[in-house]
């Protein structure tokens, strides 16, 4: 409806009929839904009102110029209200993807140990304010502000709507109303940034809140928070910052930044307070992917953060966002150096049974190869070598042939040795030697095996170092069989079964029967307790099988080729040749398969 008024109606008319305490209908109605010439009636009628304040010269004149001012002033509060809530355009985070090329966090790559989800990508077309009839920001009536490229502005409110918000904010600056339309501006726009950091994820949580997190919940939150961030900042900050410089700019000194603080002050801490909560926590190994996805997104928002909040006003945040960087690059690297003294201190005293990988070289190789991942970012915060700490000669020996390499690298190759340490420790808790080689085969195996797998881990620990553990191995390998078979094989050698011991005489048939029994019974312990052994490496089960086949029959049959005779010709000779060398190849192949064979091995017939 269409308020009624005369041609001649005077300012205070004007002024009174919309007054917004009156118990009138037009109490709801607001001014700046009505046509433009109401509104352009009304503007006009402060401004009257305005220049008579200064010229009034009766007291009882000054009041009542004064109260008609109050009155205006508080509807064009009501109308300021009004318009920020009914225009603002519903911003649809879904959406929002970051702008920027990192927007995909580093975890996402290793998400087969670390389970991280990519963030969705959507386009975002920028969008840019023409605001014919207001002052321009710049040369091309954008923010005057600097931009970072990663920066991406969207419409907060449409242009229409900003000139009559800044037709406003004039007359209410220039009455003194500065701090009311800054109060209204902010409470406005805060319930915007709550809906859209609801829709974000962006909880209202303390501090103490968020540590008290169980860590799984964090890793999903972590997540959510680095796209919230890029968003938030690239987007939502940029974009109310410019919203401010749109209403404000050029009608007083700095409001358009004191109007913008009082906005997002208590958006940021919020935003804030969840990566200072992950910089403080308590450190421990599994953390340490995550912390780094969230510095990495820190650090790529800085130069954005320093831009959006450039003003002296907005230092603090500027100095905030820093520190928590720094927090987070500490967080890592005394995680690092946590992880280490965790693989060092690991306690289990249980042997794992066959001697095959320990669970502890599968986490720590998995999370070597994935720091070599983080590569670029590691080094740049990885600055110092490792503390190796009172260690024995032998060890700094081998810790000294690798000089050269980054601090990144000396980490890595530090955690592989004190690895080593630890499973030589645990080789020790296995009662035969042999189990203890073969635990060590096993382990190192495992580690070369890892190494090679990953390029980037190849480089960073180097041929040399590679050759050396390949080589310890091998050793390993070789000492299992040592160990094992030479006694069996002993009992296949040719000495010692001549009677008399002379050279000429014929061999004893009781000799040759003793070495027979003797080596069956030791061939078929190890057959009994070898098959429960695990190699889960096929190659390398291939391969140690080849090389006591090697060894073994080649000896079984010299030895039946020139004793088996004597034994044949005499009474139950199936006692003595119990197996064929069929049966021995085959037997060999029941080796390291991780389950005892319940029977005796298949004994040939006669």
């Amino acid at each position: 409806m269409e308020p009624y008024h005369e041609v001649s109606e005077m300012p205070e008319q004007i002024i009174l009929r919309w007054d917004s305490a009156a118990p009138d209908e037009l109490k709801d109605n607001m001014i700046f839904d009505s046509d433009r010439e109401e509104i352009d009636r009304y503007l006009r009628a402060v401004d009257e009102i305005q220049r008579s304040m200064s010229s009034a010269s009766i007291l009882d004149d000054q009041n009542k110029v004064d109260s008609t001012m109050q009155i205006a002033m508080a509807r064009l509060e009501d109308e300021f209200r009004h318009i920020l809530s009914t225009h603002t355009i519903p911003i649809e985070v879904e959406s929002l993807t970051d702008p920027s090329p990192s927007a995909c966090s580093m975890s996402s790559c290793t998400s087969a140990v670390f389970e991280d989800v990519n963030d969705d990508e959507a386009d975002s077309q920028e969008v840019h304010l023409d605001l014919s009839g207001s002052p321009s920001f710049g040369s091309s009536g954008r923010s005057s502000y600097r931009r970072t490229s990663s920066i991406r502005e969207i419409d907060l409110i449409p242009s229409v709507a900003i000139i009559d918000l800044r037709s406003i904010a004039e007359r209410m600056i220039a009455a003194g109303y500065l701090r009311e339309c800054i109060q209204v501006y902010g409470s406005v726009r805060k319930s915007t940034f709550d809906s859209s950091f609801k829709r974000l994820g962006i909880e209202k949580l303390s501090i103490g809140d968020i540590q008290r997190l169980d860590w799984n919940e964090l890793v999903t939150k972590i997540r959510r928070w680095i796209r919230a961030a890029k968003i938030s900042v690239r987007t939502l900050f940029s974009s109310e910052k410019r919203l401010c410089q749109q209403i404000f700019y050029g009608i007083g000194t700095a409001i358009e930044d004191a109007c913008f603080m009082e906005t997002v002050k208590g958006p940021v801490t919020q935003l804030f307070n969840f990566a200072e909560a992950i910089s403080i926590s308590r450190r421990s190994p599994e953390k340490l992917f995550k912390i780094l996805d969230l510095h990495d997104a820190l650090t790529d928002l800085i130069p954005d953060i320093d831009v959006i909040f450039e003003s002296k006003s907005a230092e603090y945040i500027r100095i905030q966002a820093a520190e928590i960087l720094s927090r987070l690059g500490e967080a890592v690297r005394g995680t690092l150096s946590e992880f280490e003294n965790a693989v060092l201190r690991e306690p289990s005293l249980h042997p794992v049974l066959g001697g095959t990988v320990h669970p502890l070289t599968r986490y720590v190789m998995n999370y070597v190869s994935l720091i070599s991942e983080y590569q670029v970012a590691l080094e740049e915060l990885i600055v110092s070598k490792p503390s190796t700490g009172s260690r024995n000669s032998a060890d700094m020996d081998e810790f000294s042939e690798v000089e050269g390499k980054t601090p990144l690298a000396l980490h890595l190759i530090w955690s592989i040795v004190i690895l080593q340490l630890n499973l030589e420790g645990k080789s020790r808790q296995y009662k035969d030697p042999s189990l203890a080689h073969f635990f060590i085969m096993n382990n190192v195996h495992y580690i070369v095996e890892k190494i090679r797998g990953s390029p980037e881990l190849r480089d960073m620990i180097g041929e040399v170092y590679l050759k050396r553990m390949t080589g310890k191995y091998r050793q390993a390998a070789t000492n299992y069989e040592r160990t094992t078979w030479v006694n069996v094989v002993y009992c296949l050698r040719n000495e010692g079964l001549n009677a008399g011991g002379s050279l000429s005489s014929a061999p004893s048939k009781s000799a040759i029967r003793e070495r027979m029994k003797s080596f069956n019974a030791m061939f078929e312990e190890v057959h009994r307790t070898q098959s429960a052994w695990l190699i889960p490496d096929p190659l390398l089960k291939e391969e140690l099988r080849i090389s006591i086949t090697e060894k073994l029959i080649p000896a079984y049959r010299s030895f039946l080729g020139l004793h088996g005779h004597h034994i044949e010709s005499g009474r139950h000779p199936e006692n003595y040749i119990k197996y064929s060398v069929e049966e021995l190849e085959n037997g060999i192949l029941d080796f390291f398969e991780g389950c005892s064979v319940p029977h005796n091995l298949r004994r040939r017939s006669h």
